[in-house]
């Protein structure tokens, strides 16, 4: 069974924002958007999914990538 895997690392990298920027644009906490940013959630609101698109400028499939290989 594959996995998803979050790349808001690398879109974030690509806009060079900070986790300090998105956090405060977003609305959500460093410490949630540090764990979004590392793969460590288990689920995330479509909410805060279309706040984060809205800030980067980016689709979802830019950020969730899904990998059969794990």
């Amino acid at each position: 069974m594959g996995k998803i895997v979050l790349r808001l690392d690398r879109v974030m990298a690509d806009r060079k924002m900070s986790l300090a920027e998105l956090s405060e644009m977003v609305g959500v906490s460093n410490v949630n958007l540090s764990k979004m940013k590392n793969g460590r959630i288990s689920a995330i609101r479509f909410s805060t999914l279309e706040s984060i698109c809205e800030v980067l400028h980016c689709q979802p499939g830019d950020i969730l990538e899904y990998d059969d290989k794990q």
